[in-house]
């Protein structure tokens, strides 16, 4: 989670963010520690952001120039460091994502990023995005197909993913997207041995999760964390109490879910059904 990247500082933003804070902070004869106590973080947390192991955060880049006295260098240097292809306030979660050894996720009504068709994903986001350009809609649909590409390689995570069966049953798009979609969703659990795939039933009445999506992920060097999202908002969560909290809630979820054989037999069912549905409209 803390490999660091290209710090060549004319390599991107991020590296030109942190060669900065290194040297302003060297400037005011701080160590990584010492300037993470004034700045109410720790040193490692600071180490990150010098590396580029870590994409800035506005907040604490605005602590650190009233701590260093540069004004609001590193304001701007943030929001240059923070352009990125996702919606920003999942910008943090999606590079974490990448790091991570496992990725389990619950989702209530949809099929999460990392399992969707293009199709599928063209849909989602065209619903969500009802006053965007067609060019925003699509370079937001690419972004999303190219993070599935991490659920392939040899260090790929293992994705264990509850879906509520509501997101097998509510149309997007069409028919046939819904369709090719289920599809893919069983095709994927067969060809990728890292990915389990759950369904929660109707029947299994309510659960923690019926409100928000939540993925939790957990890394070989470093503490699990969570992210939760709603509409057009998202948080990261690393407190270790409300992280263990919510691995409990998916324990609870994941163990009340079907049997990932039942669970793929219920998909292909469905499957089916879209079928119908396309020859009768």
């Amino acid at each position: 989670m803390t490999q660091p990247r290209n710090t060549d500082p004319y390599a991107d933003a991020r590296a030109f963010y942190g060669s900065e804070l290194r040297r302003l902070r060297e400037d005011a004869g701080l160590s990584q520690d010492q300037l993470g106590q004034r700045a109410f973080c720790s040193g490692t947390y600071i180490g990150q952001f010098e590396t580029a192991a870590r994409r800035p955060q506005l907040e604490i880049s605005k602590l650190l120039d009233e701590v260093l006295g540069s004004g609001e260098h590193l304001q701007r240097l943030c929001r240059l460091a923070r352009t990125t292809k996702v919606a920003d306030y999942f910008a943090d979660a999606a590079e974490l994502e990448r790091q991570a050894r496992t990725i389990s996720e619950c989702s209530p009504m949809f099929i999460p990023g990392l399992l969707q068709t293009e199709a599928y994903a063209r849909a989602l986001t065209r619903a969500s995005q009802r006053f965007a350009s067609q060019q925003v809609v699509e370079q937001l649909v690419s972004a999303r197909l190219e993070r599935a590409q991490l659920l392939d390689g040899p260090t790929a995570p293992v994705d264990w993913t509850i879906i509520h069966e509501s997101a097998l049953r509510v149309t997007v798009g069409a028919p046939a997207i819904m369709r090719e979609q289920l599809t893919y969703l069983v095709e994927t659990v067969q060809c990728r041995p890292n990915v389990v795939l759950q369904v929660l039933p109707f029947a299994a009445g309510p659960h923690p999760f019926m409100n928000t999506m939540v993925s939790l992920m957990e890394f070989s060097d470093a503490p699990p964390v969570v992210y939760t999202e709603s509409a057009y908002s998202g948080q990261l969560i690393e407190d270790p109490a409300l992280v263990a909290q919510f691995q409990s809630a998916y324990d609870l979820a994941r163990a009340t879910a079907l049997s990932p054989e039942a669970s793929l037999s219920l998909i292909r069912s469905a499957a089916e059904e879209w079928t119908t549905h396309e020859y009768h409209n």
